[in-house]
């Protein structure tokens, strides 16, 4: 006979508590219910596509703020798309479906939304047609996803980011993400807290997972899409910031090299959100502390997802009802 075993008094982050739910098989389940067998086409060849959403609790109001849930679902039928995928419920629906999640495991802490399109089929065989498609979506209490109150140490990676004729990086693709987690542990065994990707060409691409930008001579840079990044939310939205705060700003390609001579640099997205980078290689950003750009950006930022801005509250949806 097997011995249970007891349940950690508290869990790992990103993890789920017995009271996390799921829209699973058509219809809301508990989240410890929502499981797939181990034949799964997505389970076995990375056959899915993915997003990552986060929701702000805030205190003052006894709110919890869904950020840009419509601008993730557009993003994630794109993505179903490439993969050949069809899922039976349009961007609207799946945010309505999104805010019934939230409601239902009742969270009053930041929350991380993950909606799932897979082929669910159980056969053994590689490709895209003439399979099912499914939907899953779950939500997990969810904190920092790397240390952003300290500048981070990064390392160019030797990992090149895939190439839009491999594996199409504007398509958060499940099977993609080994080139991130490769990039990631490579970096944490060197030392450093986290990773840059270069293109095959050798531009800078973007962190293990997430987009960046740099400072040079007061303008705020970031690669094109066309140097296999993802189509950032979050990248969108800094590049907006810095246009309201009179910031100026240029996409455009950047060397490996300017990240050395470059005055500023951070790193952004959903799970990162704005993460100072103070050096590169072992060679300090600008004089190794977070700078003024990138303060201003990061401040006005997280005033505005929690719903403190009146001026990007069109960024929140409000989960619970008042």
């Amino acid at each position: 006979m097997v011995k249970e075993l007891a349940r950690p008094a508290t869990l790992r982050p990103g993890s789920a508590p017995d009271t996390a739910w799921a829209f699973f098989g058509g219809e809301l389940v508990p989240l410890r219910d929502a499981k797939v067998n181990v034949m799964t086409h997505a389970f076995n060849y990375g056959t899915g596509c993915f997003e990552g959403i986060r929701a702000y609790w805030n205190e003052d109001e006894r709110q919890l703020y869904g950020l840009f849930l419509r601008e993730h679902y557009d993003r994630f039928l794109r993505s179903c798309k490439v993969l050949r995928m069809s899922l039976p419920y349009s961007a609207a629906q799946l945010v309505a479906l999104t805010v019934e999640v939230l409601r239902r495991c009742g969270y009053e802490q930041d929350a991380y939304v993950r909606p799932l399109a897979y082929k669910a089929d159980q056969i053994i065989g590689v490709r895209l047609h003439d399979l099912e498609d499914a939907l899953a979506i779950f939500a997990v209490p969810f904190g920092t996803y790397i240390d952003i109150e300290k500048g981070l140490k990064v390392g160019v990676s030797s990992w090149r980011r895939t190439d839009d004729n491999a594996i199409p990086a504007r398509a958060k693709i499940t099977g993609a993400y080994v080139n991130a987690a490769l990039a990631k542990t490579e970096a944490q065994d060197a030392g450093y807290d986290e990773a840059i990707v270069l293109t095959q060409d050798g531009h800078v691409s973007e962190g293990s997972a997430e987009n960046l930008f740099m400072v040079r001579d007061g303008i705020l840079v970031t690669p094109p899409a066309s140097d296999n990044i993802l189509e950032g939310i979050t990248r969108a939205s800094v590049l907006g910031l810095a246009g309201d705060l009179g910031i100026p700003t240029l996409v455009r390609s950047i060397d490996r090299t300017e990240l050395y001579i470059c005055e500023e640099l951070f790193l952004c997205g959903t799970g990162a959100q704005i993460s100072p980078v103070t050096s590169v290689d072992h060679r300090a950003v600008g004089d190794g502390a977070i700078g003024p750009v990138t303060t201003r950006i990061k401040d006005v930022y997280y005033a505005a997802v929690k719903g403190k801005l009146a001026r990007y509250k069109a960024w929140c949806t409000p989960i619970y009802p008042k």
